[in-house]
């Protein structure tokens, strides 16, 4: 894995192609790759599901579509914002014909209220195993992208899937296909000089 995988792999929306199945093996060798990650005192409390039957996929998708709609509520949409909202609401409207969701999840569920340490050591330790993931399937020519609108329905999707609610939290949903032609180009970022300090908040 390269510079150019790393600044190329993005939010795969419009560009996955639901027409084309996703094989076990390619979605396997990836979770292999997913599992080298870090986390938290090595403790590697993820867990994958893998949705592939389509009456199932359709159950999550109408949570995912409720959920991105309430989302949308009462919001005021920048300019700026149009496109990202555009392509989100694409992938709502047809995330029961992506070939695979990919449900992770973490072995545990925090307290509440939780202290940030717990948070951040929590969910510390799963998105890097996202991140590896989503780098693997791009290097096979999958596209994915992070979700997260589903957990709205955390509890129901859960009872759907069989997923003990009280000791498994689910942190993520990644849909995966393979990708439509095109190029994977970097994403418009700010400059790193722009969002560097150094030595303390707001030193130059």
């Amino acid at each position: 894995m390269g510079i150019e995988l790393l600044t190329t792999t993005r939010a795969f929306r419009r560009r996955l192609d639901l027409t084309r199945p996703v094989a076990r093996e390619d979605l396997l060798d990836c979770v292999r790759i997913a599992v080298q990650a870090p986390s938290g005192s090595n403790r590697q409390p993820w867990r994958f599901l893998i949705v592939q039957d389509p009456e199932t996929k359709q159950r999550i998708a109408e949570y995912y579509r409720k959920a991105f709609a309430a989302n949308l509520t009462g919001r005021v949409i920048r300019p700026d914002q149009l496109a990202d909202l555009s392509s989100g609401r694409y992938l709502a409207e047809h995330v029961h014909q992506v070939p695979a969701l990919v449900l992770v999840c973490s072995i545990g569920r925090l307290p509440e209220p939780a202290a940030p340490p717990r948070l951040a050591s929590f969910y510390g330790s799963i998105y890097p195993a996202v991140w590896n993931f989503m780098l693997a399937l791009h290097e096979r020519g999958l596209g994915s992208c992070l979700t997260t609108a589903h957990l709205a329905y955390e509890r129901e999707i859960a009872q759907l899937l069989g997923i003990p609610f009280d000791e498994v939290t689910q942190m993520a949903m990644v849909p995966v296909a393979a990708l439509r032609p095109g190029a994977s180009a970097s994403g418009r970022r700010a400059p790193a000089a722009e969002v560097t300090m150094w030595d303390r908040w707001g030193g130059a």
